[in-house]
């Protein structure tokens, strides 16, 4: 029997599409579920400790309904100038934040959470990824919100389309981490749980 049909079944803790095309890319059979959580920050919370707050918190929301299975939960927070920039839901507000954004480095942190329904367990982890934006005038910025609409995007910008051509540079360690879902970090802790990709 190959190894991935011995580990609990594994469960995405998103109705994001963007993340279901990223774990789709690892080859391993799974579901998504959309966990009910609050997602308003803490007073005083740091951006990097939310992130991973509420990975953990959608994970492990879908334990009651799914109590045999690996329930994958991630989130991402995205700072510039110490501000949090959210999904931006429309036009102006996707404009304003990229305005933010031109000219300057942009941090979005991933807070990454698997939770082991059947052990009653979890694993995390953080990937930090620093985006440096062109300088960008606000014609340029409205013709690339016309042409992407990301408005269900954190920080208002889609890095696997049109949006690289938005940036000066890219620093981290997994791509696949600024669309949503670090890849890299989340083989890492699959295979802590006996998950084996390959």
């Amino acid at each position: 029997m190959p190894k991935s049909n011995a580990h609990p079944p594994l469960i995405l803790a998103s109705s994001s599409p963007y993340r279901r095309l990223l774990l789709e890319k690892l080859g391993l059979p799974f579901h998504c579920a959309s966990p009910d959580v609050n997602e308003s920050r803490l007073p005083g919370e740091a951006p990097e400790t939310l992130a991973r707050r509420l990975a953990e918190s959608k994970a492990r929301a879908l334990a009651a309904d799914f109590p045999d299975h690996l329930v994958i939960g991630s989130d991402q927070v995205a700072t510039v100038d110490e501000r949090v920039l959210g999904k931006p839901g429309g036009r102006e507000a996707a404009i304003e934040q990229l305005q933010l954004a031109a000219g300057k480095a942009v941090s979005f942190h991933t807070g990454l959470y698997v939770w082991n329904s059947r052990e009653q367990r979890g694993l995390g982890d953080l990937d930090t990824t620093t985006v440096h934006f062109r300088p960008l005038t606000r014609r340029q910025i409205e013709a690339y919100v016309e042409r992407e609409a990301p408005y269900d995007c954190a920080g208002g910008f889609k890095s696997e389309s049109l949006g690289i051509v938005l940036f000066e540079r890219i620093e981290g360690d997994d791509p696949n981490a600024l669309v949503g879902l670090p890849l890299i970090r989340l083989v890492t802790l699959l295979q802590r749980f006996g998950v084996a990709v390959l």
